[in-house]
C-alpha cells in the first residue's frame, strides 16, 4: 500500500479523501465508493499503488484523440476501480470489481519500469486509461515525473471527477486531457456516473486548458434514452464552443451494450449525425463520431476550404495533408499539435 497524497483526518476517527470530488467520508478500516482508499490507523492508503490490470502499445486515436500527434503510439495502461461505475461501462471487469479480491490478479509495474517500457517500445507518451486514472493519482504522478525528465508526454483518458487539490498537483506534469461529458444535467449525471454535481468536472476542464495549458479534446458516448436529448446536446455543445473554444475537439460515440445496459439498442447512426449536426450549427469546427468505421466523420476537414485533410479508418490514418500544423490546400491552421 501506499499511502495517499491527499486526505483529511476528522474530529471523529473517520478520513475524508480529498483525491476525487466524492470527497469520501471513510470509517476506521473502510474503504471509499472506489474501493481504492482505505482507512489505516487513522491515514489513508492506497491500495492499488502500480497495480496494473491492462496494459498495451496503442494509437493516440484510440483514446480517442484526434488533434494531438497524430498516429503516434502510446503505452496504455490501467488498474481497478472507479469513482462512477457507469452501468454501461465498456471495462466494466476492471472499473466494477472487488478491488481487494483482483489485486492479486494485477502485476505491479513500478513507475521507472513504466517509463522504460514507453521508451523501448518508441512511444511518444504514456497513458492512463482503461479505469478512472485519478484513482492511481499517487502512481501517474511519480511516473509523470520521471516521465517528463525523459523526454515522454503524458495522457489522462478521465472522467473529469478530480478535485482542485489533485489536478494541482497534477496539472504541472500532464500533457493531454481527453475528458468524458457523459451528459449536461444532473438528471443525466445521477443515470449515468451516480452523481449529480456535473458542473465540478466543467470547472476542472476549464482549469485544464487555461490554468495548466493541456490539450483537451471532449467525448460523449451517446446512449439511446439516456443523455440524447436534443436540449442537453445544444447545452453541452454551446458550452463547449462557449467555454473552451470554438477548435475544441468533440467526439460522440456510438454506445455499445455492455454490462446493466446490455438490453439497450446500439446507438442508431442517425442520431450520432443528428447530434454531430447541433454541434456544428452551434460553431465548433470539429465534430467526430466514433465506433462507425468507415463513416466520413472519422476524418478531420479543413475549416476553412474543406479539403479531406487526415483520413482515418479503425484508428489508422489512411491519408494525411498536413504540413506542421497547417492546411496543404489552403495553409489554414489547425487547431492541435502535429509534430
Amino acid at each position: 500500500m501506499q499511502k495517499s497524497s491527499l486526505f483529511k483526518l476528522l474530529r471523529t476517527e473517520d478520513i475524508q479523501c480529498q483525491v476525487c470530488q466524492r470527497r469520501c467520508k471513510i470509517a476506521p478500516g473502510k474503504r471509499g465508493f472506489c474501493q481504492t482508499r482505505k482507512n489505516v490507523y487513522g491515514e489513508l492508503y492506497s491500495l492499488i499503488y502500480g497495480r496494473v490490470s491492462s496494459i498495451r502499445v496503442s494509437p493516440i486515436e484510440i483514446k480517442p484523440l484526434f488533434h494531438y500527434y497524430p498516429g503516434s503510439r502510446w503505452l496504455s495502461l490501467g488498474s481497478l476501480g472507479c469513482n462512477f461505475r457507469c452501468p454501461g461501462c465498456q471495462n466494466w471487469e476492471i472499473s466494477h470489481a472487488d478491488v481487494a479480491k483482483q489485486i492479486p490478479f494485477t502485476e505491479y509495474i513500478p513507475p521507472e519500469k513504466v517509463v522504460h517500457l514507453a521508451i523501448e517500445e518508441n512511444c511518444k507518451g504514456i497513458s492512463w486509461t482503461y479505469n478512472e486514472p485519478t484513482l492511481w493519482l499517487e502512481y501517474t504522478l511519480d511516473t509523470a515525473k520521471i516521465a517528463k525528465e525523459q523526454g515522454l508526454l503524458t495522457n489522462y483518458v478521465t472522467n473529469g471527477y478530480i478535485t482542485t487539490e489533485a489536478m494541482n498537483l497534477l496539472g504541472p506534469y500532464l500533457d493531454a486531457y481527453r475528458v468524458d461529458l457523459k451528459g449536461f444535467s444532473a438528471h443525466t449525471y445521477k443515470r449515468i456516473a451516480n452523481i449529480s454535481d456535473f458542473k465540478r468536472i466543467l470547472h476542472n476542464i476549464r482549469t485544464a486548458k487555461y490554468q495548466w495549458s493541456i490539450h483537451v479534446e471532449i467525448i460523449t458516448n451517446l446512449t439511446p434514452g439516456i443523455n440524447d436529448n436534443e436540449n442537453e446536446l445544444n447545452d453541452m455543445a454551446h458550452w463547449i464552443v462557449n467555454q473552451l473554444g470554438p477548435e475544441t475537439p468533440w467526439h460522440i460515440t456510438r454506445f455499445v451494450p455492455h454490462y446493466k445496459l446490455s438490453h439497450l439498442a446500439y446507438t442508431p447512426v442517425s442520431q450520432l449525425e443528428r447530434a454531430r449536426h447541433i454541434g456544428i450549427a452551434q460553431g465548433l469546427s470539429y465534430v467526430y463520431l466514433g465506433n462507425v468505421p468507415g463513416h466520413a466523420a472519422e476524418n478531420t476537414y479543413c475549416p476553412r476550404c474543406g479539403k479531406l485533410i487526415i483520413e482515418r479508418r479503425n484508428y489508422q490514418i489512411l491519408q494525411y495533408n498536413l504540413q506542421g500544423n497547417k492546411c496543404t490546400f489552403c495553409n489554414q491552421t489547425i487547431a492541435g499539435c502535429f509534430e
